[in-house]
Parts: C-alpha cells; structure tokens; sequence
C-alpha cells in the first residue's frame, strides 16, 4: 500500500489524543504529508436555527481563530521536525467535512480517535468516526480509548 497523504482529524478530545502516537508513527513511516483538521460545526446550518442577537461572523471567526491555535499546539511533541504538515480548520458537519476533505485532496489513510460513546450519549451526539468509516472511499483508521492502555 502506497501512503503519500494522512488525514488527522481531531476535535481536540481525549479520543484524538489517544491517536496522536499512531499519527506521528505512521507519517514518519511512510514519508506522508499530513493534513491536521478541525470541523468547526456549523451550528446554523445543522439545525437551521436563526439568533439574531449573535453576531455569527464574529463567533465563528473567534472559533476558527482558537481552533487554529489549538491545531499547530495538538501534535507539536510527537511531530516535532516533520516539515510536511498542513492545518485546516473547516466549517461544516464534521463527518461531512472530513470526508469531503479527504475527496478534494486525494488523501490515502485517515486515522482519527473515537470516544467510544455508548447508549443515549450515541443517539444524541451520533458518531462522527462511524459516518467517516462507513463513507469513505480510502481507509480509514480509528484509535479507540483502549489503544493507549494496551
């Protein structure tokens, strides 16, 4: 299998940090490029709700702005001296984004952590890893909790 491109996306939880080590094992392994990425969800075009008394401009610039930051700090340990990286912060629904990320970009392997989410957490907040895995048209990789302890 030839990886020239690895898609990390993270939404800075627990579950993302859990992959981080296999992100930077398997970047450095194959000489990849990495794209690390964030889906800002967009909350008006998900739910279709309007509230006037919120700027959104000035919301989502301010999360997109704090989702930049929080990307170039995520994996600066464990990819520190890799040069091929690039950070992405999009808007959208994350699975949805992912997914069209890895379309545009001709992206080989996407690694990403799972929460691991059970019963009514599942049903309310869905599974964004799952909607990656069951769409996407290169493999996909995912780290649960458990991958850190063993």
């Amino acid at each position: 299998m030839e990886v020239k491109k690895i898609l990390f996306p993270t939404d800075f939880s627990e579950g993302s940090s859990d992959a981080v080590p296999f992100v930077a094992d398997l970047t450095r392994h194959y000489g990849a490029r990495l794209s690390i990425v964030n889906v800002v969800y967009d909350l008006l075009k998900t739910t279709g709700w309007y509230v006037p008394h919120i700027n959104t401009n000035e919301l989502y610039a301010d999360m997109e702005t704090n989702a930049k930051k929080e990307l170039e700090r995520c994996c600066v340990e464990e990819l520190r001296g890799y040069k091929d990286i690039e950070y992405r912060v999009l808007r959208g629904t994350p699975h949805e984004e992912i997914l069209r990320f890895a379309d545009e970009n001709g992206i080989d392997l996407i690694i990403m952590g799972t929460h691991s989410r059970k019963g009514l957490d599942r049903i309310i907040f869905g599974s964004t890893a799952e909607r990656v895995v069951r769409n996407s048209k290169c493999p996909v990789l995912t780290v649960g909790p458990s991958a850190k302890k063993g």
